[in-house]
């Protein structure tokens, strides 16, 4: 290994936010196109209303998710990608063909 190699601040808050439980499962699910939350819950088995809450509102602040709130009854809320949430398909997509081949 180089003698003054460092891990990038900014690489760093990635990994932890990749290596957060469910995140990129619930990313997957994205990719795919607008869910509501309830279509994600049904497809990622054994994720919790309260972790996928949580999890949103992590990528929603960091802006990799974005939240809409349809005004009719019931209401309707649906969760997408922005296109910075969108820029990670390509490294989802890796690790699911990575997943495929190795494990």
């Amino acid at each position: 290994m180089q003698e003054n190699f460092s891990i990038c601040p900014r690489y760093e808050k990635l990994a932890e936010f990749m290596g957060k439980r469910w995140t990129g499962l619930i990313l997957r699910v994205l990719i795919e196109g607008k869910c509501r939350f309830s279509e994600i819950l049904e497809t990622v088995d054994g994720l919790s209303s309260r972790l996928l809450t949580e999890r949103l509102k992590e990528m929603e602040e960091l802006g990799m998710v974005e939240r809409t709130v349809k005004n009719e009854y019931p209401i309707k809320v649906e969760y997408k990608l922005t296109d910075k949430g969108l820029e990670l398909a390509p490294i989802i997509d890796d690790m699911q063909k990575f997943a495929e081949k190795w494990l």
